[in-house]
């Protein structure tokens, strides 16, 4: 058989989907988190002539080796994975930090956080980059090598030196962004671009690269016209699938580190704001930007998102849930001015917000209703909207309804839950049986001494927290048999009877136990009180 050439099938066929990645490498991620909090998020863009060499190190073994170094450093020669005796005998003025890996993956996050205003799609990098999925939404900027300058600039105003370059997938982007960064590769570059790449642009193991070099391979355009199968077996099938990723003919895809909503409206603003009114009026306006986006998908929003982006780079998120799907961009604007308002002391606008986005997080279907001629409101609709301004003002923990669930025993027939959690509405639970419930159980059972004329019939007299009560009327049993499969099969039944006394109080009492199977089991308790 005769051996097929990489080169025959690398590049994969023209037409395909276009997708444009634009990579971003942070080689001083840890010594620019570092000066940012030292010196504001602002110190790139001030002069600094007095600040000295700065570094990281973790101990390897039995030494302390260098991991991370910033520029003025790496000019002074210190290198990555040197010793930090040998790092400061080339350097003396070296000043050296230990490394916080932890740290410098929340600044990662907060980075990921602020490249969302370029586009949802943003990805993390385990080396010090993200991905950004900017198919699509590039002229929103001027053009990808304006979104990248722009991109490039702010950075820089937050103090993060960074490299950038576009192309048509991931591996090609992270490749470029390291060893030529600036570059916008389109889709017929991508071949010679490969090419003339360093064998580390596959994103190999230091180890790996160090082999190739040793039997004269340096350059990926070396590896392209080698036949498939001998380099497998000799370097491992994972530098064919890196060629493989780095051209496209393998696909690489994306994991956005947050869920993409279905609908965005975003504006971005001349001059940043601080003032909460002027951002609830601005969120009116996007409310009024999705409503038509809605209206197309016959759906409604169930939970909504408002992201403020601020100028220093921090990121503000605040979400607001509805229980029923909600198109009106009134109601909207009202959930996010009770969650602006609970927030007020919360929201740290710090120099002002220069972005600001409401997207739908969540849809359901939204079925539309003919009003009638009385003039009066949905009472379900009106309830849904007052419980889902109270919950946005002060927490859904703290806005409950009862939840019905399949229970015969009464504690467990409902369960509280936050207001639209589940599809419930408030009000009493009938059992099947159809005999009438207390409005409000007790928390407990609470016990009570009780006298019957017969031992399995209803109390004539019971005494409940130090009063005698006398029983006038009396209805039952109602047995509710215990459920084996949570209490156990020699769990005791409960005969239940509706009382009332000689004062005309209403009790729910039961009987725990059967005096057939052990006469000194039974116990009473009153369970809640009849209307």
């Amino acid at each position: 058989m005769n051996a097929v050439s990489m080169s025959d099938t690398l590049f994969p066929e023209p037409g395909l989907p276009a997708r444009r990645i634009l990579a971003l490498s942070f080689p001083c991620l840890a010594t620019d988190r570092i000066r940012r909090a030292r010196l504001g998020p602002s110190w790139r863009s001030r002069a600094h002539p007095e600040l000295g060499p700065l570094a990281c190190a973790e101990r390897a073994g039995s030494a302390f080796r260098i991991v991370a170094a910033d520029e003025v450093a790496l000019a002074r020669g210190v290198k990555l994975g040197q010793g930090v005796a040998e790092a400061r005998a080339i350097c003396p003025a070296l000043e050296v930090v230990t490394a916080d890996p932890e740290a410098d993956r929340r600044f990662l996050d907060a980075l990921a956080d602020w490249a969302d205003r370029y586009t949802p799609l943003v990805g993390l990098d385990e080396d010090r980059g993200l991905y950004l999925d900017i198919a699509g939404c590039a002229h929103l900027f001027g053009g990808e090598a304006a979104l990248m300058a722009d991109c490039l600039d702010r950075l820089f105003h937050l103090g993060v030196m960074a490299q950038a370059a576009i192309a048509p997938t991931p591996g090609l982007a992270w490749a470029l962004a390291r060893y030529a960064p600036g570059r916008v590769a389109g889709a017929g570059e991508a071949k010679d671009l490969v090419r003339d790449l360093p064998v580390p642009a596959l994103r190999l193991a230091p180890e790996e690269a160090a082999a190739l070099a040793r039997v004269g391979l340096r350059r990926v355009g070396d590896l392209v016209t080698l036949p498939r199968a001998p380099l497998a077996r000799r370097f491992g099938a994972g530098l064919v699938e890196q060629l493989d990723r780095i051209t496209g003919a393998a696909p690489e895809p994306i994991s956005p580190r947050r869920p993409v909503a279905a609908l965005m409206a975003e504006r971005r603003l001349a001059e940043p704001v601080i003032d909460l009114e002027a951002i609830d009026a601005l969120t009116g306006q996007l409310a009024e930007g999705l409503r038509e986006g809605l209206e197309r998908r016959g759906a409604g929003a169930r939970e909504m998102e408002l992201s403020l982006f601020r100028v220093d780079g921090a990121v503000r998120r605040i979400r607001a849930g509805t229980a029923r799907p909600l198109r009106d961009p009134r109601w909207m604007r009202q959930l996010f001015s009770e969650r602006l308002a609970a927030l007020h002391e919360e929201i740290d606008a710090g120099y002002g917000f220069e972005t600001i986005r409401l997207s739908v997080a969540v849809t359901a279907p939204f079925e539309a209703a003919q009003a009638d001629f009385s003039g009066k409101g949905d009472p379900e609709a009106d309830f849904s909207a007052l419980a889902d301004r109270l919950a946005a003002r002060l927490g859904r923990e703290r806005v409950l309804v009862p939840s019905a669930l399949e229970s015969h025993v009464p504690e467990r027939a409902a369960l509280l839950v936050p207001h639209g959690s589940a599809p419930s509405r408030p009000g009493n639970f009938a059992p099947p049986s159809g005999a009438p419930r207390p409005v409000r159980l007790f928390g407990r059972p609470e016990p009570v001494t009780a006298t019957a004329e017969v031992p399995e019939g209803p109390p004539i007299t019971f005494r409940w927290r130090r009063s005698l009560h006398r029983v006038a009327r009396a209805e039952g049993p109602e047995r509710i048999a215990p459920e084996w499969w949570i209490d156990g099969e020699a769990a005791p039944a409960r005969d239940y009877y509706r009382v009332e006394d000689e004062a005309g109080r209403r009790y729910w009492l039961f009987r725990e136990g059967l005096y057939e199977r052990d006469p000194d089991t039974p116990r009473w308790f009153v369970h809640g009180l009849l209307p």
